[in-house]
């Protein structure tokens, strides 16, 4: 597909999934993204990235590198012993749902809007045989292959695509991960019914989202922005989220997990210097966005397929 994937690799590890159409399927998507065309900086970022195995042994050479993939959402990582405070303590929300889930042992996984890989690597550090992770955001993939560069895991893929450009998946997952996407999805039943398609009968489905508070079935469209980001769509009360999941064919609904994010848990680092969740909260209500919205508050919902 591009000199910056291991297309052998990956073909391997989508034949063993059970989708050996998917690498020639995805070529000239992927090979268009991997691209000048696609985006003005990815011969930069490529080239960072290249850069990293020689400068591992200069600490200053290598920090220098790696800052240079900011901003920095997703994380810690410690990379050749640079340590990257992203602005996300995505630990914390692992911590929160890693033992609810079933075990990943021996299981294939698709992680949608998966970032630059956080919570992948650690799915394979949790017994997964293998994870496809998706992410339409070129950055992440080339953060993702930088921390690859050292983690050296082989069956960890992530790729620049949304999951409505993917070929389809016909079942062949085991657990499919849904992370901060479904808020910015402008159909969320359409959404669901996509996820659902992904997983085997029996497959687990991992969903995290924004919920609003209330006891109620309904949900909410900001009218411009929610918390400073335009591309929120509908926010649900748990009630409403459970009923659209049903709707769409799930079952063994759990909730799993239920937190209110906090500035401890998302702000501005070095890594990611720029504007974050204090700035989009109202200075003198922090219980509220600064459009007069819920704080956001998240989720944990998981599944099964029929």
């Amino acid at each position: 597909m591009t000199d910056m994937l291991d297309t052998d690799a990956l073909s391997d590890c989508l034949t063993d999934i059970g989708l050996p159409d998917w690498p020639g399927v995805l070529q000239p998507l992927v090979n268009s993204r991997m691209s000048a065309k696609g985006h003005g900086d990815y011969e930069r970022w490529r080239d960072i990235v290249m850069a990293l195995p020689g400068a591992a042994p200069d600490q200053e050479k290598l920090r220098e590198l790696l800052l240079g993939l900011s901003p920095w959402r997703k994380g810690p990582f410690d990379i050749g012993g640079i340590e990257i405070d992203a602005e996300w303590r995505s630990d914390r929300k692992w911590e929160r749902l890693a033992e609810a889930v079933l075990p990943l042992t021996d299981r294939k996984v698709l992680d949608v809007g998966c970032g630059n890989g956080y919570y992948a690597l650690q799915m394979r550090k949790a017994g997964a045989s293998a994870v496809i992770g998706i992410d339409p955001t070129l950055l992440y993939v080339m953060q993702f292959l930088a921390v690859n560069t050292f983690e050296r895991d082989p069956f960890t893929f992530v790729l620049p695509l949304r999951l409505e450009e993917a070929p389809s998946a016909r079942n062949r997952f085991d657990t499919t991960f849904s992370m901060g996407v479904l808020y910015h999805q402008r159909s969320p039943i359409d959404h669901l019914k996509r996820l659902k398609t992904t997983l085997r009968p029996g497959g687990q489905l991992v969903l995290e989202t924004i919920f609003v508070p209330g006891e109620e079935s309904y949900a909410c469209t900001p009218k411009d922005r929610y918390a400073r980001m335009r591309n929120v769509w509908l926010l649900p009360t748990i009630a409403e989220l459970t009923t659209w999941m049903r709707r769409t064919g799930y079952r063994d609904i759990e909730i799993i997990d239920q937190s209110i994010t906090t500035t401890d848990e998302q702000r501005s680092t070095e890594w990611m210097p720029f504007e974050s969740l204090r700035e989009a909260l109202d200075p003198d209500d922090p219980s509220k966005t600064v459009e007069g919205w819920p704080a956001p508050r998240r989720v944990v919902v998981t599944a099964i397929s029929p």
